[in-house]
């Protein structure tokens, strides 16, 4: 695992709610520059995809909701143009950016941190004038939080049809908001407790819009746990890991809190360069290292091997719809073979799900389950008409250094944009140079053109 090692020593604290008070107010100076610096990746990739994602069906439906509710102040920015009140700026940019599912995944948290988090923080920092710099630390410490909060909740959580994503992102939205509206600690304690009434999320809508409203809902529910507790609302003292808390009710064999400050967690987090679930990723990267040989026309069958938790999600095998395709092994399996380009997010159409030959090709794909691999491993053979076998293996979890992934996601932004990716990457390198002189709101601005 690679970590980043905090400067100086914290004092221990018991409690685990304290423990996450602890963090939110962690201070940037003992924030690892190393994790800061992956921080500034997500927020580059969680831009892409939220500028991407500002023309899907969903984005227009989110944009005529905060339409028709506006009110409040319209301090924050939304993908496609508008400012509308922070809370609804959270649930529209939310949304919108895992429109594409092509969004960074954690899978020790199982989900989503970007589109959960950055958009609370970023709504709230345009709110309070604050910088890309604060921007990117309430970020950092949100993501640290909602991972601590997912690995409590476990696999068994997700398993169960919760969407971690909106559950244990709802947390970090919360710790995020809260840090840049200068929460202190007993409030923040109240903005978790009012959080832990609010997550919610299913896995029972992926395929749909329901999926990328999960992370619009945990970003929203962030901003207005944060705005509640600072107005005074009371809340249980403990409603994350106290009695009838959410840890109770909504895990059934609860994992022990990893407390303390000494690494973040965060060093982990992995970034798509395929616009579909994370789980398809290493058969797709396994798929591409041998797919320049062969004609999908050779291909008697192909056995696809993964982690069995992948089945409940991305093993969709006759997707109606090209959301449905982005969940679906079978399909990308074909798509990488026929010489697709996977992270080509307007590929995903729902022509494509009725494409005749990656239908026929479908049905010569046996998924099956192997619990040796890890949920970052994939492997699998695939057999020839002329009975030639070959097999392929990836693993995810290779560490990449941040300056190299930003080069990558750099490089993502003119995959997915084209021309329009040259205003957002000179922003980011501002970002990169000097994020305490770049104010949030240049940002949104750049968001709402």
């Amino acid at each position: 695992m690679s970590e980043a090692t905090l400067a100086t020593s914290q004092p221990a604290v018991a409690d685990p709610l304290d423990q996450l008070i602890a963090l939110a107010a962690l201070s940037p100076e003992r924030c690892p520059a190393e994790a800061l610096a992956l921080a500034r990746v997500s927020l580059l990739d969680w831009l892409i995809c939220g500028i991407a994602g500002a023309g899907e069906p969903v984005a227009a439906r989110m944009r005529a909701f905060a339409a028709a509710e506006q009110g409040g102040g319209a301090v924050a920015s939304v993908f496609g143009g508008g400012r509308v009140p922070a809370r609804m700026a959270a649930m529209v940019n939310g949304t919108i950016s895992h429109a594409l599912d092509y969004d960074d995944t954690h899978f020790d948290h199982v989900g989503h941190l970007s589109v959960g988090i950055y958009p609370a923080a970023l709504a709230m920092a345009e709110a309070q004038d604050e910088s890309a710099a604060a921007l990117a630390a309430a970020f950092l410490v949100g993501a640290e939080s909602a991972i601590r909060i997912g690995r409590v909740l476990g696999v068994a959580h997700y398993n169960r049809g919760f969407h971690q994503t909106a559950t244990a992102g709802a947390f970090g939205a919360t710790v995020a908001a809260g840090r840049l509206a200068r929460l202190e600690a007993a409030q923040m304690r109240v903005a978790l407790s009012l959080c832990a009434t609010r997550a919610s999320g299913l896995k029972s809508q992926f395929g749909t819009m329901g999926k990328p409203l999960n992370a619009g809902i945990a970003a929203s529910n962030g901003v207005e746990a944060a705005q509640l507790a600072g107005l005074g609302l009371s809340a249980a003292d403990d409603g994350i890991f106290g009695q009838q808390g959410f840890v109770e009710t909504h895990a059934d064999a609860p994992g022990r809190f990893l407390g303390g400050l000494s690494e973040m967690r965060f060093m982990d987090n992995r970034y798509k360069f395929h616009a579909c679930c994370h789980g398809l990723h290493a058969m797709i990267e396994g798929l591409r290292g041998i797919a320049g040989r062969i004609d999908i026309a050779q291909v008697e069958r192909l056995q696809v091997r993964t982690n069995p938790r992948w089945l409940r999600v991305c093993d969709l095998k006759a997707p109606r719809t090209g959301l449905e395709v982005k969940f679906s092994y079978a399909w990308l399996a074909g798509m990488v073979l026929r010489g697709l380009e996977t992270g080509d997010g307007g590929l995903y159409t729902d022509a494509l799900a009725g494409d005749a030959e990656l239908a026929a090709f479908a049905c010569r794909v046996e998924v099956t389950g192997d619990a040796a691999l890890g949920d970052q491993q994939g492997a699998g053979t695939l057999i020839l008409r002329d009975g030639t076998r070959i097999g392929y293996t990836h693993d995810l979890a290779a560490p990449v250094p941040p300056g190299e992934l930003m080069q990558r996601v750099a490089e993502k932004a003119r995959t997915v944009l084209g021309a329009g990716a040259a205003p957002l990457l000179a922003l980011a390198e501002r970002i990169e140079a000097d994020p305490q002189n770049v104010p949030a709101r240049e940002i949104g601005a750049l968001i709402r053109a």
